[in-house]
């Protein structure tokens, strides 16, 4: 690869890192060529982009990046993949699924909305990061939730007020 090649490459990564709060980087090397097929079939569907990376391209560009990576450029060792998504546990939900298969994907790390995240002992907490969309659903049910208990307690002692006129 050469200088101008790399500075390519390393642009482009971080465009990458700049459009998204979430990234996983994990150990993909060894899986055969139908079980990484597969894999990158399950992250098309889950919108998530896999992307096989050089380690030191990946260290300048989290650098060059706007975000604080903190010490997840100090996983970037051996083989490298970054998934790079918009829902904080669709590829901790992906690899934890891949894993009861195989032993691979190991994850590294991740970089989800300003936090870091070291080891593969994280994923289990990965996968069951509830996303935004989660979060606010679950958030608009609490604030119905007393609402609705008033509207149907007035709409139980109106109906009762109509029975007695009766």
């Amino acid at each position: 690869m050469t200088r101008e090649e790399k500075s390519i490459a390393i642009e482009d990564l971080t465009a990458q890192l700049a459009g998204t709060n979430i990234i996983y980087v994990s150990d993909i090397s060894g899986l055969n060529a139908e079980t990484t097929s597969s894999l990158r079939r399950a992250c098309f569907k889950a919108g998530i982009k896999l992307e096989v990376v050089k380690n030191t391209l990946l260290a300048k560009a989290m650098e060059a990046s706007a975000n604080d990576y903190g010490d997840l450029p100090s996983v970037l060792t051996g083989n490298s993949a970054i998934f790079i998504s918009d829902v904080a546990n669709a590829p901790g939900k992906i690899i934890k699924d891949f894993r009861k298969k195989s032993a691979k994907p190991v994850l590294k790390g991740a970089y989800i909305n300003s936090e870091i995240y070291i080891g593969d002992d994280q994923l289990e907490a990965l996968a069951t990061i509830k996303s935004k969309e989660e979060l606010l659903g679950e958030l608009i049910g609490l604030l119905q939730s007393p609402a609705q208990r008033i509207i149907s307690a007035l709409q139980n002692k109106f109906a009762g007020s109509e029975e007695a006129e009766a």
